[in-house]
This record gives C-alpha cells, sequence and structure tokens, in this order.
C-alpha cells in the first residue's frame, strides 16, 4: 500500500523493490516477495562454501542468488520495522537498484 504522501523517492524505492522481487523471482524460480529485506537468518551450514563479493547494497540480490543456487528454499516470515528516511541516513538510490538488477543476472548465469 502506498500513501500518497510518500515522495517520489520512496515511490521509486517501492516500486524497484517490487520489481527486483519479481525478477528475482522469475530468474530463480522461488516465489520472493521481498528480495530487498535485510533480515535473513539461516543455520550456519547454509553459508559454508558461500564467497560474498559484495560490500554495499548489492549484498541482498547476491546471497539470496548464491542460497537459491546452492538448493536452500527461502521460507518469508512477516516482520514489522520502522523504515528510516532519507534525511535519516537512507542511502539506497537508482544506482544501487541497477547493480542489483546486474548482481542478480549476474549469479544466475554465472
Amino acid at each position: 500500500f502506498i500513501d500518497d504522501n510518500f515522495s517520489p523517492h520512496y515511490r521509486l524505492a517501492y516500486f524497484g523493490n517490487l520489481f527486483l522481487s519479481l525478477m528475482t523471482s522469475i530468474l530463480y524460480r522461488q516465489k520472493i516477495t521481498d528480495m530487498e529485506t535485510c533480515y535473513k537468518m539461516f543455520k550456519r551450514e547454509v553459508l559454508n562454501g558461500i564467497k560474498i563479493e559484495s560490500d554495499r547494497f548489492n549484498f541482498e540480490p547476491e546471497i539470496t542468488a548464491k542460497i537459491i543456487k546452492a538448493g536452500y528454499k527461502i521460507i518469508e516470515l512477516p516482520v514489522s520495522y520502522t523504515g528510516r528516511s532519507y534525511k535519516d541516513g537512507k542511502k539506497i538510490g537508482l544506482k544501487d537498484g541497477l547493480e542489483a538488477i546486474l548482481t542478480l543476472i549476474k549469479y544466475r548465469f554465472k
């Protein structure tokens, strides 16, 4: 749900996240409703053999892609949170979204 008071930044981030989640679901054939959630929990052995190359916002698509490709099914559970505003330090932008797209494609076909 989008409130009419959302700034263009928030609208872009919201629809960008929907697009990235849909793209992840299509590319990796696993339904993902919020790929950029930032809350991820798994057993230690899931990370065995997974080398993370990302050091920015493309961590999310990289870890998601590599976990799915390793044969794990991602189970999503609802969480509540209060997101940060751009004024409070939210730093994700269009460039990060484009990097996420490239990261999803890179690890799908690598």
